[in-house]
């Protein structure tokens, strides 16, 4: 397997580049996500790739996907590249374990976020008006805080660059309408509740997480990335002690020494020591063989 930054693939045309992902347009039902060793934080792609880290985003959503099947259908057509179409085959090193070929979908407009604990903009929301995205909540919550039962904290799906915007459930309906707004609260949770159950089983906390829907002939189906280092927030359990932020197995840890320097959080990134890189790396390696029980063969 290779590190990659970035693909360029002449046989299909290119949808979109992302912070992370890149899409090729396949035919006219289909598409290749290729999940790129990019990083990403504060909305600012850094300079320098975590080696690998596609391979690990897109492994652990198969993971996940194959999972949910029972709760909601997913996107993926084909995983493996010795089975992608032929104009591919000049690319397979670089695809090899880091992409999927899926349906096209009609995505959703907005970023499905699911709270089980009280962390990061939530946490800053709780600490000014006591709510998040209009939940009320108990008035005594420290940071990192469990709570009571998960909650759906709707965004915003902002353009590259750009901030998300946490929103209500009420604006959510209007923007979706009502029954699409609560079959996706609903698959939303429900998926969380069982993968933080597994989680937990293996001794991470899943604090919080996004989720993507879309319609494949009009069913609302899981896309883009599943329960990831990227999309979570995943704590060790025996490390746990709310009151204060908490160690973890995502980009936190990338965005905690970002913090520190002087950095106005706006392109270019500051330059990522290797020592930052490999304790990011060392974070996404954990949690994939955490979750999994397999080790990447890289």
């Amino acid at each position: 397997m290779k590190i990659v930054t970035q693909t360029e693939i002449s046989a299909y045309p290119l949808l979109s580049r992302g912070k992370v992902r890149d899409i090729y347009d396949i035919d006219e039902k289909t598409l290749l996500i290729v999940t790129t060793d990019r990083m990403s934080a504060f909305d600012v792609i850094m300079d320098e790739p975590v080696p690998y880290k596609g391979v690990i985003l897109n492994q652990i959503t198969r993971f996940w996907m194959d999972r949910f099947t029972d709760i909601i259908p997913n996107h993926i057509i084909e995983h493996d590249v010795h089975r992608f179409p032929e104009p591919l085959a000049p690319w397979r090193e670089e695809l090899e374990g880091r992409s999927m070929l899926v349906h096209k979908t009609t995505p959703l407009p907005i970023e499905c976020i699911v709270r089980g604990y009280l962390s990061g903009s939530g946490w800053k929301d709780y600490q000014e008006t006591s709510t998040i995205c209009g939940h009320p909540l108990p008035g005594d919550l420290q940071e990192s805080s469990k709570l009571e039962q998960a909650i759906f904290t709707p965004s915003t799906k902002a353009e590259l660059g750009e901030h998300d915007m946490n929103i209500s459930r009420e604006r959510t309906a209007e923007i979706l309408g009502s029954n699409i707004a609560m079959e996706a609260e609903k698959a939303s949770l429900a998926i969380y509740e069982a993968g933080r159950t597994y989680a937990a089983a293996r001794g991470i906390i899943v604090a919080d997480t996004k989720f993507e829907f879309g319609f494949v002939n009009n069913k609302l189906t899981l896309i883009d990335e599943v329960l990831t280092p990227d999309s979570s927030r995943f704590w060790p359990a025996d490390l746990y002690a709310p009151g204060r932020a908490q160690p973890s197995f995502d980009k936190q840890y990338l965005r905690d020494w970002l913090k520190k320097q002087d950095w106005n959080m706006q392109p270019p990134a500051p330059k990522l020591p290797q020592d930052v890189i490999d304790a990011t790396a060392k974070r996404y390696r954990d949690a994939y063989t955490i979750l999994t029980g397999k080790t990447l063969p890289i």
